[in-house]
């Protein structure tokens, strides 16, 4: 896969079936100095015939794009056109020629169809969960645009990985607010707005007023409590009548829910399980149960149409025994208990719990992009997603299921959910509002509709029409190949009834409007500020699969100032989606046109003033010129394969003269000496590595490439002084040779050996026995359990309360964990911290960590790949001081160091409570070390790691 491709398409997401610029994009002139074309047979050329090579030991550091050689036309033997007489680009032309017939089959893309959980599975914060790092976030002055919200989900395990720039204003914006901070003292801390998180209560606003509260045994007596039964497809038989008795039962041992409260029958001595309590509800109702012996019984007020409905009832408390334990009711957490349970009950009235919780987690999406950003839309974009609550539930509920469906078309006749009690009317409902289309008449469909519905027929439907049409019909025809027949029919013409025949089989289609969609696209961007997330992720926190840490949201400062900035961006991620099909499809044109839109535009006036200078350096990553900036980086790889690295050398320097405060500038910087080579130019290609060197952004693998490659191009009489660095580079990396008994010595393939047990195994395995048998246990794992290591110690400086870093419920780390600022904003408790470390109390920090967050998603946290007694071992050999050492390196640069580390961590003891460590590269035979991996190693054994080489 090409460079900057991957990152490239996380940064897409799920591909928008209809991009509503795409024409505009594509039609408009654009402003590139690129001399780039396809011609007539796709084949990538060049607009004039000057390549420009010379010998730049002759004609000393000239600059490349001054030198331009007439260059000779020659035939290609195998199309005839002619091409360049350069033999890179001749070789790169017969290639493509040769390899024409054998390209690789295009994948369709397609998405997730959710099967929604209808009960609430997310869970929410007690009040006994402590704030982390009051003292450590610092704010800008305007208190009044300070939003606070407190994320509690404990029911969640996602991995993400984002793609954060650094800039340099980070280091004076660090120290501006530092010093509000010091002047001010904490200004947000004052007003915060205090909003407890669990599915739809961290949207509402009917909270019980945050008063003096003195509960008396009298005082809870009787209170009558509203509330639902949940879970009703759980229960033992669905018969229920209205005033039917009920009480309440712990039922500590349920699997999903440690604090579940079941609504048991009390009629007749049956005690049928009717349900559950909600589980927000029961949080703080379960502790009131068991600590302070609080019973509940109640009845029912109203029975349901819909038998797995929730069922309204009313429950009390009364009096009991203390089953001889001295009951406190007037101490802090009781109060806190009984305030919380209050608070779900007044927040249930307004918006009562639904039998289908992606309806309602649908809601309350909609509902905070409205009031997040609602300065982003216009009036009618805004009332037209408000429509959206005034619809029916069947509506409603239909329009979340057609969105989350692969579609776009469905047939009106098959839909059918069980929670839609009429999709008749639901669909008229849609339609009316414009929250989809319908189509029922032949006359109404384009040539576009006929293509997209001709999916709904089945193979046997399209063999039938095929048929009545007199067509040969192959019976191991696929599904795809009569669709294009049927289509090209009715192209020519030969079948004008196709449209009568298709709705004859179908009946009424529809599908969600463009214009719903699209805003729910943006809708979805906006919440959760990346293209890898959408709706799911709300089931995920729902079945408990996924638990999202414990923050808080201080939100200070938006990420898009206004509209322009927003369809900048979104104009933005279009041209990376279409360079990323026209990739699919390798249409060379498309790509080129591609590569001169983000050209032009990333340098351009507009794209700049659409980024705002007191932007946060962690935000930038949602501007236009971000976007631009990684499809530029993807047209570059595709041009280095193609050898145009003349054109690639271009696009280089407009990155390097555009990102001035970048942390990629470390490869770019890398990728300009390196095609500078390639065309002949070794003093410019020296030059550039010299003034890497110097430049602040340059770090890890790519510095130490820069650093190999100025001793290698400085050679006299380029160069005669040595450089300084030159001892450093050159040191020794310890190595270790074993003769290993290979199974294969195939070039490209993963090589196998024999183990000393016998048994087929790889390079790593072999490695981990040959030392196993000098006393060291040990984990092939790369940079797995150093991420591990680093989330578990670190978890209290990762998720402290600074401003903007946590906006949304569902991240897994800061957005600044990968850009200078994450160091800098919290420097003085990062330096607390890793003094704990330093002096042994490593082990208990993992131990508390891991008691207390197992399971919950952290970036580079993986629970399942290492158990505790694995890691306890591994921190325990390595040591208090090379893991402050390592920790700050993280911290102070996670993006530059997060990868690259060695194979093996391997650990002895001696004794019970010392050891030592050692980190081992594994290498097969061919196999050599990147410029990361040398890195890592030098870095280490500059920590006091003790680290070496191992080669089979």
């Amino acid at each position: 896969m090409l460079k900057g491709r991957e990152s490239l398409i996380r940064l897409v997401g799920k591909r928008r079936r209809c991009l509503p610029n795409r024409q505009s994009l594509l039609s408009s002139p654009t402003q590139s100095s690129l001399n780039l074309r396809a011609d007539e047979n796709g084949k990538f050329v060049s607009i004039d015939n000057v390549e420009g090579s010379s010998n730049q030991e002759e004609q000393g550091n000239t600059e490349y794009s001054a030198v331009g050689l007439v260059d000779e036309r020659v035939t290609c033997p195998v199309c005839g056109n002619k091409v360049s007489g350069q033999s890179n680009i001749i070789n790169s032309h017969l290639d493509v020629c040769l390899s024409r017939g054998t390209k690789r089959k295009l994948t369709q893309r397609t998405l997730l169809e959710l099967n929604f959980c209808p009960d609430s599975k997310a869970q929410i914060r007690t009040c006994y969960s402590k704030e982390l790092g009051n003292d450590l976030f610092h704010a800008a002055h305007d208190d009044s645009h300070v939003q606070r919200v407190v994320h509690g989900l404990s029911d969640i395990s996602a991995v993400e990985e984002s793609a954060d720039d650094v800039c340099g204003s980070s280091l004076n914006l660090m120290d501006d607010m530092q010093n509000q901070v010091g002047m001010c003292g904490n200004p947000i801390l004052k007003d915060r707005i205090n909003a407890n998180v669990d599915d739809l209560s961290w949207a509402l606003k009917n909270e019980v007023p945050d008063v003096e509260m003195t509960v008396t045994l009298d005082d809870i007596s009787g209170v009558i409590l509203e509330t639902f039964i949940v879970g009703r497809k759980f229960c033992d038989g669905n018969e229920l009548d209205l005033g039917a008795r009920i009480s309440l039962l712990r039922d500590p041992d349920n699997p999903k829910d440690p604090n579940a409260i079941k609504v048991i029958s009390s009629d007749s001595g049956c005690r049928k399980v009717l349900g559950f309590l909600p589980r927000k509800l029961a949080q703080y109702l379960s502790p009131l149960m068991e600590k302070y012996f609080l019973n509940f019984e109640g009845s029912v007020i109203s029975v349901p149409k819909n038998s797995i409905d929730v069922v309204p009832i009313q429950i009390m408390s009364h009096k009991t025994g203390s089953r001889g334990a001295k009951v406190y009711y007037n101490d802090e957490a009781f109060k806190c208990l009984w305030k919380n349970a209050q608070q779900v009950i007044e927040s249930t009235k307004s918006c009562p719990p639904s039998a289908v919780k992606y309806q309602e987690n649908f809601c309350v999406f909609i509902h905070d992009v409205l009031k997040s950003n609602s300065h982003l839309l216009t009036e009618d974009e805004k009332n037209f997603i408000e429509l959206f609550t005034s619809l029916s539930d069947d509506s409603q509920r239909l329009f979340v299921r057609l969105y989350t469906r692969k579609g776009p078309w469905f047939r009106q006749s098959a839909i059918s959910y069980p929670e839609v009690l009429d999709p008749e009317q639901a669909v008229k409902g849609l339609s009316e509002t414009g929250y989809v289309s319908c189509f029922g008449i032949p006359n109404e469909l384009c040539d576009d509709d006929i293509k997209e519905i001709l999916d709904l027929l089945t193979v046997s439907e399209l063999r039938e029409i095929l048929c009545m049409l007199k067509q040969n019909c192959n019976r191991a025809m696929r599904k795809q190949d009569l669709i294009v027949s049927l289509i090209s029919l009715y192209k020519e013409e030969l079948c004008p009834l196709l449209p009568c025949m298709v709705l004859d089989r179908t009946g009424a289609c529809v599908r969600i409007s463009l214009k719903a969609e699209s805003l729910i696209w943006r809708a979805e961007r906006l919440f959760f500020l990346n293209g890898e997330q959408d709706l799911l992720a709300f089931l995920l926190v729902d079945l408990g699969i996924v638990k999202y840490p414990t923050y808080k949201c201080i939100i200070s400062q938006q990420i898009f100032s206004g509209r322009d900035g927003l369809l900048a961006y979104e104009e933005a991620i279009e041209v990376a989606q279409i360079i990323d099909e026209a990739l699919d499809g390798s249409n060379i044109e498309l790509v080129i046109k591609c590569i001169d839109i983000a050209d032009s535009r990333i340098s351009s006036e507009s794209t700049q003033s659409l980024t705002s200078e007191s932007m946060a350096p962690f935000l930038s990553r949602f501007s236009a010129k971000y976007v631009y900036s990684k499809v530029v980086l993807l047209g570059i790889s595709f041009l280095e394969r193609e050898h145009r690295y003349s054109d690639a050398i271009y696009l280089l320097k407009r990155l390097l003269k555009c990102f001035t405060c970048d942390g990629r500038r470390g490869y770019w910087t890398l990728r300009l000496s390196i095609d500078l080579e390639h065309m002949g130019y070794l003093n410019d290609s020296l030059s550039v590595a010299e003034n890497g060197l110097l430049d602040r952004w340059v770090r890890a693998g790519s510095r130490v490439a820069l650093q190999r490659r100025v001793l290698r191009l400085g050679k006299p009489p380029r160069r005669w002084k040595t450089p300084s660095f030159a001892e450093s580079v050159k040191r020794k990396i310890m190595e270790v040779h074993v003769q290993g008994r290979p199974l294969n010595s195939v070039i490209g393939m993963k090589s196998r050996f024999y183990g000393e047990d016998g048994q087929q195994c790889g390079v790593e395995r072999l490695a981990l026995q040959h030392y196993a048998a000098e006393g060291w246990q040990g984990v092939h794992t790369e940079s797995g359990i150093w991420l591990t290591i680093f989330g578990l110690l670190m978890w209290d400086i990762i998720f402290s309360d600074i401003p903007n870093v946590f906006r949304t419920r569902f991240q897994t780390a800061p957005l600044d964990l990968e850009t200078d600022s994450f160091y800098l904003v919290r420097k003085s408790h990062i330096e607390s911290h890793l003094q704990s470390i330093h002096d042994g109390m490593a082990e208990e920090i993992l131990i508390t960590s891991w008691e207390l967050h197992e399971g919950t998603t952290c970036r580079g946290v993986n629970w399942d790949r290492h158990s505790l007694s694995e890691l306890r071992a591994a921190v325990t050999c390595i040591g208090g001081l090379c893991l402050a050492s390592f920790c700050r390196h993280l911290a102070k640069d996670y993006r530059s160091w997060s990868s690259g580390m060695p194979d093996l961590l391997l650990w002895r003891f001696h004794g019970n409570y010392r050891g030592e460590a050692k980190l081992v590269e594994v290498k097969g035979p061919r196999d050599r070390l990147s410029e990361q991996q040398r890195a890592w190693l030098l870095l280490l054994m500059d920590c006091g790691f003790n680290a070496e080489k191992f080669t089979v």
